[in-house]
């Protein structure tokens, strides 16, 4: 089992940038891979970026493809969303997620640990 712990959130303005931190402990994490997801009020979480145990695959969401980018240090057991270009609809909490199975997912299923996650408020 690994436990997560998310950081970086707040509010930005659009436009703005923020960076989401998400530390692991537990597991040993080079050896699994990680995503992160969002939920807005009202709505379903929704998947955001994945990335592989050692940073070869990146995939994500159309809605944030060009403007977010995660990335990881496994020497510090962290993965990262850097967040720029923010507009209003990326308000959401935001959450990483630890996936222990092979392959690319954007199904919240197929993750096995969620950290609590952060809020990310954009304003107009």
């Amino acid at each position: 089992q690994v436990q997560l712990v998310e950081s970086g959130g707040g509010l930005v303005q659009a436009g703005g940038s923020l960076r989401l931190s998400c530390a692991a402990s537990g597991r040993t994490f080079s050896s699994y891979a990680m995503g992160w997801f969002r939920q807005a009020p009202g709505k379903e979480r929704e998947f955001v970026a994945f990335i592989s145990w050692r940073s070869a695959n990146t995939y994500y969401a159309d809605s944030v493809k060009g403007r977010f980018t995660i990335s990881r240090d496994n020497a510090k057991n962290t993965v990262y969303l850097q967040m720029n270009s923010l507009k209003p609809e990326d308000t959401a909490v935001y959450y990483c997620a630890a996936r222990y199975g092979l392959g690319t997912s954007i199904r919240l299923d197929d993750y096995n640990d969620w950290g609590q996650g952060t809020q990310v408020t954009v304003s107009s």
